[in-house]
């Protein structure tokens, strides 16, 4: 079973996670080629929900074209988004997750901190016992990008480097952290977020995944934090 194959078992299984609950329901949608396996599988499934809300203008336009409804977050009430379902870049067993390799991680992040459950999607080479292998993406004000590059290497003794060409949908650079090994995820995370000029990083372990399912050549497999 190629990775691609991977990622669309992944992306079903979390479609009959959710069915029983997800009817009439508002959902958080994330990013990614998995996501957007799991967007159409979606509208195809029977399941009619009331809207989504998304993580990126590429996903918007993905759920648009399907006929879902899109929504913001301040459309509906605080802690009534029962999911938010998206990828990772990198799961350690801890379920603490790097993401942001599709530029999205700031409104990643904002969505799953409204949903009341992460439900990550993702195949088996995405878990990992270390986080650091994939480069930690890292979105910066444009002004403050060099400044931000010095401190951060100064902090962490990796190399961020700048991801020419991207900018995100709110309007910033991407820096991308090589060469690190992130033992202590939580408290990387809240360190980076103190350098002037960060937006966020894509440290997701204050906020990590509630349900991991990942998919293997033998199956699904399905775990909890």
């Amino acid at each position: 079973m190629n990775q691609d194959a991977l990622k669309k078992a992944a992306a079903l299984a979390a479609l009959e996670e959710i069915r029983a609950l997800a009817q009439d329901a508002v959902i958080g949608v994330g990013t990614g080629s998995t996501v957007n396996h799991f967007i159409d599988a979606l509208a195809s499934s029977g399941i009619s929900i009331r809207g989504a809300v998304s993580s990126s203008e590429a996903s918007a336009r993905r759920l648009a074209a399907h006929g879902i409804p899109l929504l913001g977050l301040d459309a509906i009430a605080p802690g009534t988004l029962p999911f938010y379902i998206d990828g990772a870049d990198e799961i350690d067993p801890g379920f603490c997750m790097i993401k942001g390799g599709g530029a999205a991680l700031t409104r990643e992040k904002i969505v799953a901190a409204a949903a009341l459950r992460f439900i990550c999607i993702c195949d088996a080479s995405k878990k990992v016992d270390v986080l650091g292998r994939f480069p930690l993406p890292v979105e910066v004000i444009p002004m403050a990008r060099a400044q931000v590059a010095h401190e951060i290497a100064r902090l962490t003794g990796g190399s961020p480097r700048w991801r020419e060409g991207i900018v995100t949908d709110n309007g910033n650079h991407i820096l991308d952290i090589s060469g690190l090994a992130i033992t202590d995820p939580p408290a990387l995370e809240s360190a980076l977020n103190q350098i002037a000029g960060i937006v966020t990083n894509g440290l997701f372990a204050r906020r990590g995944a509630n349900v991991l399912l990942l998919a293997t050549p033998a199956g699904i497999e399905r775990s909890e934090r």
